[in-house]
Order: structure tokens, then C-alpha cells, then sequence
């Protein structure tokens, strides 16, 4: 089919847009910058410019929708501006072109009210109890899209969690350098039970959500390699794949929620040329339970990941020169 993805040029819309080549599918992508994706013909732009969005889905058959402001702080508006706004657009005008399937990419964070989350399936959004902008907006983002499936235009809502994998810069290139410099600590000991997904695992989840969206239409999935493990053993296997010292110091918890809040407040203020070195809703990430049963997502979307927790890191240690 001919099939739409937006932000194709970010690590996982990458992936995704080369799967679905691979499966044969013509492929637009939507972005602002070039994807480098083969096979794929790129349409540069902002999902928020009407316009644009219209040309972009004449024709098409399904949509993939990654695009979005991700960021663990930044101006409210343009949060509102292109995980909302942009969502309601793409899928409005994916409506009116005739498009039979949209998948929209979410995140767990949508239904993460602090506490923790364990062993629980696709809770509804909650964009009233999300925290921080980006998780408010994407929950808010993903009930417009399911209010708008229906037996012509089939939506589903996947959660990708903590994705991972060689080549990416924000995780694991954000998890690296705060290593190197000796700022990456252990909240209570890294102890926390957390899944995480090899971006292998996330592109082909993504893509049978797609393929099987007559039959999931109308629900959201989480998606995870279903490997949960603690947060701490996580992130001394990506260190050490990386080839840095691992984090070897802890703090409580509850002091770095506090320091998250102030430094949230500092920086609402005065905005860093980077992210803040922590916020509330990291502190939370980082120290409590966040792991989900997979049971319907793979007997729903007919999918199982294929690239273990292990067998990842390893391939995150060739490709870093460590192995």
C-alpha cells in the first residue's frame, strides 16, 4: 500500500519508514529534514502546516504518525502546537483523502500519573494527570485520533517504551555522556523494575500495528521487548557496551523529584541550551516500576520482538567498537 510516516528522520521513524519499505510498501515521508531512509521519497515540512499535510496524504493508504515536539521541557505552546494540533490535522485530512489505516504513536508516559506501573496493560490516556507537557499533549494527541476511528478509517494507538538501539541520540547518547561526566546516578539504587524496547523490536511492532489495524482498530498497545529488568542493570549494560564507566553513586528518590521540580521551575525561567539535568517526571521514570503485560499486544497485533535485551547490547557494542 502506499503508506505515510511522519517524522521519519528522528531514530525510530527511521526504522520504521525501512521496515515498511522492506515489506514493500511506497513510502512517503514527512519531515523537516531529509529522513535518510532508502527508498523512501521524502516531503520536507512541519506537520502542522495545513497545506502541506494535505498534499502529503492524497493518495495514501495508511499513516503512520511519529512526528512530535519530544522534550522534557520547552515552550507549552509548541508542545499544544505539534503534538496536538498537528495530530488533528493529520488525521482530519487523512479522513477526507480516503485513508483505510492510522497508526498513532504514542507513549506509556500518557497513563503515568508518578506511581508506579506494574504489570498493566494500554491503560486509557490521562492527560489530566500525565506529567509534564510532552506526556499531557501525546495523551491528549492520542484520544483525538481514536475518537476518530470508525469502520472506514481505522485507528490504533501504540506505546513504544524506552527505545533503544545503536545510532540513537537521545537515550543512549544522553545515558553515555552524563556517564562520562559523572553525572548519571542511581535513584534508591536503580532498583526499580522498568521494560525498555530494542528499536528493532519497536519499527516491526509499529509496522504489524498497521498491517493488523482491521482487526486492533479502536484500542491503544504498549510495546516492549517484555524483558523488564532493573532500571540500574539497564543502564550499566548500555554504559558498558558503550564503552564508559558505569554509574557507581545513588540518591533517594525523593530528593531528586525535588531537585526535578526546582530545576523545572529554573528552567521555565531561564531555559538551558540543553535538557534539564533532571525533572520530576525523570525522577519518577528513574525510580519507579514501570513494566506492562504483553499479552494482547502480541496476540492482537500478531507480533513478538525478534531482538533480545542481550543480543541488543551486543549489537550496541559492535557498533560502538567495544565488543
Amino acid at each position: 500500500m502506499i503508506v505515510l510516516v511522519t517524522g521519519a528522520s528522528g531514530f525510530l521513524g527511521r526504522a520504521v519508514a525501512a521496515e515498511l519499505v522492506a515489506a514493500g510498501h511506497d513510502v512517503r515521508a514527512m519531515q523537516r529534514r531529509p529522513s535518510g531512509a532508502a527508498g523512501v521519497t521524502d516531503i520536507l515540512g512541519s506537520v502542522t502546516d495545513p497545506s502541506l499535510v494535505e498534499r502529503s496524504v492524497d493518495g495514501v493508504e495508511g499513516v503512520v504518525h511519529l512526528a512530535a515536539k519530544v522534550s522534557l521541557a520547552g515552550d507549552p505552546r509548541e508542545f499544544r502546537s505539534v503534538n496536538v494540533g498537528g495530530t488533528r490535522l493529520l488525521v482530519e485530512a487523512a479522513e477526507r483523502a480516503g485513508a483505510s489505516r492510522f497508526v498513532q504513536v504514542s507513549s506509556p508516559s500518557v497513563a503515568h500519573a508518578g506511581s508506579a506501573l506494574a504489570g498493566v496493560g494500554a491503560e486509557r490516556a490521562d492527560p489530566e494527570h500525565a506529567r509534564g507537557d510532552y506526556a499531557r499533549t501525546k495523551a491528549e494527541a492520542e484520544l483525538l485520533a481514536l475518537d476518530h476511528d470508525s469502520d472506514t478509517l481505522r485507528v490504533v494507538a501504540v506505546r513504544p517504551h524506552l527505545v533503544w538501539g545503536p545510532g540513537d541520540t537521545q537515550l543512549v547518547d544522553r545515558i553515555v555522556d552524563r556517564a562520562r561526566r559523572g553525572r548519571l546516578p542511581l535513584l534508591d539504587g536503580g532498583t526499580a523494575l522498568i521494560d525498555s524496547t530494542y528499536v528493532d523490536n519497536a519499527a516491526t511492532g509499529i509496522v504489524a500495528a498497521l498491517h493488523r489495524a482491521e482487526e486492533a482498530h479502536g484500542n491503544a498497545y504498549v510495546i516492549t521487548n517484555g524483558e523488564p529488568r532493573p532500571v540500574g542493570d539497564l543502564l550499566v549494560g548500555i554504559c558498558l557496551a558503550a564503552g564508559v564507566a558505569p554509574p557507581r553513586w545513588s540518591i533517594p528518590a525523593g530528593v531528586a523529584r525535588a531537585a526535578g521540580s526546582a530545576i523545572e521551575r529554573i528552567w521555565s525561567i531561564r531555559p538551558g541550551s540543553d535538557e534539564p539535568p533532571m525533572t520530576r517526571f525523570l525522577a519518577e521514570q528513574l525510580s519507579t516500576a514501570h513494566w506492562f503485560d504483553q499479552r494482547a499486544t502480541r496476540r492482537d497485533l500478531d507480533w513478538t520482538p525478534t531482538v533480545s535485551l542481550d543480543e541488543g547490547l551486543r549489537r550496541l557494542a559492535a557498533y560502538a567498537g567495544t565488543a
